[in-house]
């Protein structure tokens, strides 16, 4: 197994992982619990962190283009639109 996969293998679990505590705090009633997950997903949004940019300085991940203006403002004026439930 390669390095490169090897980080892009640990970069997807730590994605999966947030994606579980952002499934799973919101369904908790248990303050305590509640708050012990949040701190778990802090430490992963964390990891997450140090792996992208240990991947970014290896070129192993490219960041998509950073959206224009125009793209921003599109965006922002669909989500600024009444709702209509």
């Amino acid at each position: 197994m390669t390095e490169k996969t090897m980080v892009s293998d640990a970069l997807n679990g730590v994605n999966g992982e947030l994606k579980m505590f952002g499934d799973m705090i919101p369904q908790t009633e248990n303050t305590e619990l509640k708050q012990c997950l949040k701190q778990m997903r802090t430490k992963c949004e964390s990891a997450q962190e140090r792996i992208y940019q240990i991947a970014k300085e290896k070129q192993y991940y490219t960041p998509a283009q950073k959206a224009t203006q125009e793209e921003i403002n599109h965006v922002k004026s669909i989500l600024s639109q009444p709702k209509m439930f």
